[in-house]
């Protein structure tokens, strides 16, 4: 006995229904699986590079910390706390950019009214960070962190301009122990980041306070996993 299958869709009907499930799909993946991000400005060069009008494209493993925090070194993507100065232009919200970026709200493609910025992790909650002893060196718990992924660091001379004497290196960092649940994060191109160490770095070279700003772990969109634009830096990141 042979079943019908119903009446055939007209085409304009079958293409209609197909980009919908097609825009389903990818509205899912990009919102609980891999995200793409465009890099909007050089403070993590040379790691990625960026720029206000293009820069590298990034997939953002968005399951990396099911069940886990950020670890130091990780590089991650955040939504930016109110409290931090913007990195690129603030967003339009009227016009085609407007809808285009409530289209991205809703569906996780493209733009959205939401601005991230991608940093490096390098301290989490319970530990300790401050810089620097007559190495340079920032440390976590006393000890010196190893970041071979530094790009021109701020000036440092052990005896000249350290943190000892007057004025100090805008290297400099006071003690801090970051509280449970937040991150402290750095730009690799660390003389040009508007990140956590921000405050601590005066027209006078004086370090002092409570300067260190931190962002929430569930403030974290996900782990960087690699780069696919352009073609020729394809790959992952470290």
């Amino acid at each position: 006995m042979k079943i019908g299958t119903g009446k055939q869709l007209p085409l304009w009907a079958s293409v209609a229904r197909n980009m919908l499930i097609a825009l389903v799909a990818v509205s899912l993946v990009q919102g609980f699986l891999v995200k793409a991000y465009r890099i909007p400005s050089g403070s993590m060069e040379p790691t990625l590079q960026g720029s206000s009008d293009g820069g590298d494209r990034i997939l953002v493993n968005r399951l990396a910390y099911a069940g886990s925090e950020p670890r130091t070194g990780d590089i991650v993507v955040f939504t930016r706390p109110e409290s931090w100065q913007a990195e690129s232009g603030v967003p339009r919200s009227g016009g085609v950019a407007g809808l285009a970026r409530s289209f991205g709200d809703v569906t996780g493609i493209g733009p959205s009214n939401e601005q991230f910025l991608v940093k490096r992790v390098v301290a989490s909650g319970g530990q300790t960070i401050s810089c620097c002893g007559d190495d340079g060196k920032l440390r976590i718990d006393g000890l010196p962190l190893d970041e071979p992924y530094v790009f021109e660091d701020l000036p440092f001379a052990a005896g000249s301009l350290d943190c000892q004497g007057s004025p100090q290196s805008l290297r400099c960092v006071p003690s801090f122990t970051v509280p449970e649940g937040e991150l402290v994060v750095l730009g690799d191109h660390r003389s040009n980041s508007v990140d956590s160490a921000i405050a601590c770095r005066s027209l006078t070279g004086e370090a002092g306070g409570d300067c260190v700003r931190t962002v929430g772990a569930t403030a974290v969109v996900g782990q960087v996993a690699g780069r696919f634009w352009p073609l020729n830096r394809f790959g992952g990141v470290g």
